[in-house]
């Protein structure tokens, strides 16, 4: 892993111009876990924030990931992570969104997770004032990609873009990998009802077989357990098949 990791920061660790910003990072390695330490900005130009759906506007981090040198299986999934992993250039993916369906709410969502309905990020990413590179920022001021970058995986000479929190890593290669998450036939059972069309987190549901990933968007490759970023949900992985550093996304 770490042939191909350092490989890989080489190709995306010289400073590209952003939108009144630099991306700087670098790697350290112990006996057990290599960290990506970042100040939060991209490799590539960030759109316009605050922006008219955002109010919040960008703000450098002192951020670090850390994950297994030597992933290993575990015997139990984990999930309910926000931070499902980190780019080479020590920006932080995180599909899931804080939103849920409340007639009261505005714009009919709020906080409250009452209803079971999540919002789904990707289904209108412009009502959450994303950029063209499906990447927003939080209240905090963090930069985070909700899909996949163009001009992130542009920048990259392989497939490998980054890792996940049990230190598997995560690649892009979407000729070869594809998600075996499905809308759901028919309609909700419940308010907001209307059929399932990918508004909320619990429109799909995993179907095995039907494209070539896990439910954990994930698969074997030479023998190696690998995940991937996809063009369609979850985009992410949202589950984990290895041991999880529960530190893996840390701030300064």
């Amino acid at each position: 892993m770490s042939r191909h990791f350092f490989t890989a920061l080489l190709l995306v660790s010289l400073p590209v111009a952003a939108t009144a910003h630099e991306n700087v990072s670098k790697v350290t390695q112990n006996s057990d876990l290599t960290c990506i330490s970042s100040n939060g900005a991209p490799n590539h130009d960030m759109g316009k924030f605050p922006n008219r759906a955002n109010p919040n506007a960008f703000r450098e981090q002192a951020l670090k990931f850390c994950f297994p040198n030597d992933p290993q299986q575990s015997n139990t999934v984990t999930t309910g992570l926000m931070t499902v992993g980190v780019s080479l250039t020590g920006v932080p993916f995180r599909p899931f969104t804080a939103g849920y369906y409340d007639p009261n709410g505005r714009r009919g969502f709020s906080h409250d997770p009452s209803s079971g309905w999540r919002q789904q990020a990707m289904h209108e990413p412009r009502r959450l004032g994303m950029d063209d590179q499906n990447a927003h920022v939080d209240k905090s001021g963090l930069y985070h990609y909700h899909g996949v970058s163009s001009d992130y995986v542009a920048s990259l000479s392989g497939t490998l873009i980054g890792y996940a929190p049990d230190g598997f890593e995560i690649h892009y290669s979407p000729s070869a990998a594809t998600s075996s998450w499905r809308l759901k036939a028919g309609t909700r059972p419940t308010d907001p009802l209307g059929a399932y069309d990918g508004t909320f987190e619990e429109d799909f549901e995993y179907k095995a077989g039907s494209g070539t990933l896990d439910e954990c968007n994930g698969r074997l490759v030479d023998g190696e357990y690998r995940y991937f970023a996809t063009d369609s949900y979850p985009y992410f992985p949202r589950c984990f098949k290895g041991v999880v550093n529960p530190q893996f996304m840390t701030r300064g």
